[in-house]
């Protein structure tokens, strides 16, 4: 692939071409979860850990363009991800999750509380029984790793000062062992181990 595609746009736009007109023999259409497009291949796209496109090995710096591929970005169920449209379809590197929550608004309280979480491309998402925060840690340094479900297996990393601003939120909850945790949409999220 390398040097194929030298313009991120002209990418962009060639995987944005409909499908061919039905006269003719038609690509057979991929699941998410399984190769199977007449063009499976490996896009030279990575995702890195800030939120970051590159595009053989340069930053994409058009927003536009980064939501456009956003929009037919997949996970299958081994955890690859691909941009796949209707007549193409390519694995591409994420370094952690694919998006970034870079900012946290903070409706109600107690169990009616709703955190809204809005990512580096402007989705925006309500945590609740559709979109989990869940928290892991770095093997090696046990650092919090804090994400939210944007959509079907996809995730967004929750910047750190978005993540502090949900630990200033946070209560013991009431499992064993207990918790820290915060409410939204009536689904207590938890953040860590009590103190």
């Amino acid at each position: 692939m390398t040097g194929q595609h030298p313009d991120p746009a002209a990418f962009a736009r060639r995987l944005s071409q409909p499908p061919r007109s039905s006269s003719g023999p038609q690509r057979p259409e991929a699941s998410a979860g399984a190769p199977g497009a007449e063009s499976c291949e490996e896009f030279d796209i990575r995702i890195a850990r800030d939120g970051t496109w590159f595009y053989h090995g340069s930053p994409i710096t058009r927003k536009p363009l980064v939501r456009l591929f956003a929009s037919v970005l997949r996970r299958d169920e081994q955890g690859e991800y691909w941009l796949q449209t209707p007549v193409e379809k390519g694995r591409i590197r994420v370094d952690d999750a694919p998006f970034l929550a870079v900012e946290l608004t903070v409706s109600g309280e107690g169990r009616a509380q709703e955190l809204t979480f809005r990512t580096n491309l402007d989705d925006v998402v309500v945590a609740g029984p559709d979109h989990h925060i869940r928290v892991t840690q770095e093997e090696k340094t046990g650092e919090p790793r804090p994400y939210i479900a944007v959509r079907e297996r996809l995730d967004a990393l929750i910047a750190r000062s978005v993540f502090y601003q949900l630990v200033d939120l946070a209560e013991e909850g009431s499992g064993s062992p207990p918790g820290l945790g915060v409410w939204s949409r009536g689904e207590f999220f938890t953040l860590g181990k009590a103190a």
